[in-house]
C-alpha cells in the first residue's frame, strides 16, 4: 500500500513511537524561530512520561504565542475615567489619556475679557446639562485661542460635579470623526471635543465629515458632545482660495457656499485680535506675580517691549516665551 504524506503541523501518530513536528512556512515564521523535531516514544506506553509531555506542553505554548504575535492586534479598551483629558487616536480606535496636560490658569489669560466671558458662560452651561452652541475661535495667530479652550475646561472640570472631559481631534484626524462620535455618545460624561488650528484648502474633503457631525447628518452631534475650534480664518478657507472660486465658477455663489457654511454651523464665532501695548504688558505683570519673577516693573515692560520688537510683534504667545525666557536667566521654575 502506497504510503500516505505527511501532514505539516503538529500531530500524534498511531504507532508506539509518537512524532511531533512543528514546520512554518517560510513567509509565516518569526525570524527568531528554527525549525525543531521532538520525537517522543512511549515504551509501550500510550502515555507520554512526564517529561517529553512538558516539552510538548511547552512548544504548544510558543506556537500559540507566535501566532497571537502574528495576527490582527486587539483594540485597546478606553478607560474614561483615566484622565479629563484625552488624545484620539483613530487607528486604534482609542482614546489616550493625558495625565498632565499643557495649560496655564484661566487667571492669566488677558487682554481676551469679553471672549473668555462669552465661552466660559457656554461652557459651563453644557457641563451643567443644559443648551451651548459649538463654538469657532478665529483671529490673530498667539492670542491664546486653544490656551483659554484648556483653561476653561480645566477650571469646570476641577468640580467634582461637572463630568466634563476634554478630548482633541488633529485636524487630519478629521475623517474618523463619526467613529469617535459612536464612543461618545453611550458615555455617562460630556465632551468638549477639542480641534486646533482648523482650515481646509482646495479640493479637501474632510470638512464634509465635521459639516455632518455638527448637525447636518442623520444622526446630528450627540446631546454629551461639543465642538471647539480655533482656527486663523474666519470662514476655515483661504481668501485668496474663495475669490478664485468666486471668479472662475459658472455660479460663484454657489461655488463656494458649501465650504464656507461649515463656519455656520458654530453657533458662537469669537474673534481674537492683535492685542495693543497695554493688553501686553498686563499680559507680563500678570505672569511676573504668579510665578515669582525678580525685578521691577519699569525694567520687565523695557526689556518686554524689546522682546516684542525682534518677534515681530505683540501676543499673548510672545508675552509667554518672555516669561519663559525670564525664568530661565532667574532660575525659576514656570510651575503652578
Amino acid at each position: 500500500m502506497q504510503q500516505q504524506p505527511q501532514k505539516q503541523g503538529w500531530f500524534l501518530g498511531r504507532s508506539d513511537h509518537f512524532a511531533v513536528i512543528s514546520t512554518l512556512q517560510a513567509r509565516q515564521k518569526p525570524k527568531s524561530w528554527a525549525p525543531q523535531r521532538l520525537f517522543f516514544q512511549s515504551h509501550g506506553s500510550a502515555d507520554l512520561d512526564k517529561t517529553s509531555e512538558s516539552a510538548l506542553i511547552a512548544e504548544v505554548r510558543r506556537l500559540a504565542d507566535a501566532l497571537e504575535r502574528m495576527g490582527p492586534v486587539r483594540p485597546r479598551e478606553n478607560d474614561l475615567d483615566a484622565a479629563d483629558c484625552f488624545v484620539w487616536k483613530p487607528e486604534e480606535r482609542y482614546l489616550s489619556p493625558v495625565i498632565t496636560p499643557s495649560r496655564i490658569p484661566l487667571a492669566l489669560i488677558r487682554g481676551v475679557d469679553h471672549v473668555r466671558d462669552i465661552l466660559h458662560e457656554n461652557t459651563l452651561r453644557f457641563a451643567e446639562g443644559f443648551p451651548a452652541n459649538n463654538a469657532l475661535l478665529w483671529g490673530a495667530r498667539g492670542m491664546g485661542k486653544s490656551s483659554l479652550v484648556k483653561a476653561i475646561h480645566a477650571e469646570i472640570a476641577q468640580n467634582p460635579a461637572m463630568k466634563l472631559k476634554l478630548v482633541e481631534l488633529y485636524r487630519e484626524d478629521i475623517g474618523s470623526l463619526g467613529a469617535l462620535l459612536d464612543i461618545l455618545k453611550t458615555s455617562q460624561y460630556r465632551f468638549l471635543l477639542f480641534t486646533d488650528d482648523l482650515s481646509f484648502d482646495h479640493d479637501d474633503a474632510a470638512y464634509k465629515s465635521l459639516k455632518a457631525a455638527l448637525d447636518g447628518g442623520v444622526e446630528g452631534r450627540p446631546e454629551n458632545v461639543l465642538l471647539y475650534a480655533t482656527s486663523n480664518r474666519r470662514h476655515l478657507m483661504p481668501r485668496d482660495m474663495i475669490e478664485n472660486e468666486r471668479s472662475t465658477a459658472i455660479n460663484p455663489s454657489e461655488a463656494v457656499e458649501e465650504k464656507v457654511s461649515l463656519s455656520d454651523r458654530f453657533g458662537l464665532w469669537l474673534g481674537f485680535h492683535k492685542c495693543n501695548q497695554d493688553d501686553y504688558l498686563a499680559m507680563i505683570d500678570g505672569y511676573a506675580a504668579h510665578f515669582g519673577l525678580e525685578g521691577g516693573k519699569d525694567t520687565l515692560h523695557a526689556e518686554a517691549l524689546t522682546w516684542a520688537t525682534t518677534r515681530g510683534g505683540r501676543s499673548g504667545r510672545v508675552a509667554w516665551q518672555f516669561v519663559q525666557d525670564v525664568a530661565g536667566r532667574q532660575r525659576k521654575h514656570l510651575a503652578g
